[in-house]
Parts: C-alpha cells; structure tokens; sequence
C-alpha cells in the first residue's frame, strides 16, 4: 500500500469504496470496508487517515482505497 493513500482528503469521494479503522480497532488494526457517505475531516491532510462515515452509519479512518 502506498503510504499517502487514505491521507488526503482530496483523493476520497462519497460512493467509493474504502477499508476504514473504527477508534474501538485502533490498538489491532481490524479494518472495516464500505462505501463513503460524508467525509468528516475538514482539512485537506490528516496523519491517521482522512475520518469518514460509510454508509451504515460506521464512522473511521480511512486506510485502504478500493475504488468505485
């Protein structure tokens, strides 16, 4: 994985399809995929990963990129 992937928030888009870490998985490292509904993080870069809600109303950051 490229390590900037996930970090900016110009290159996450509402409909694609992330892998996330919910704050409860932080310590293991447990993702969670789903489809982005609203980007939270205001600024344009965060060091832990841009924070999204999906779909389901699961709130985290993003970590892996699927695509569309």
């Amino acid at each position: 994985m490229i390590d900037h992937i996930g970090k900016n928030r110009s290159d996450i888009t509402t409909g694609m399809r992330v892998k996330v870490v919910q704050k409860q998985d932080q310590r293991t490292g447990t993702l969670t995929e789903g489809v982005v509904r609203d980007i939270l993080t205001k600024s344009s870069h965060h060091p832990h990963g841009i924070k999204v809600r999906l779909e389901g109303g699961i709130v985290g950051r993003v970590k892996e990129v699927m695509g569309a």
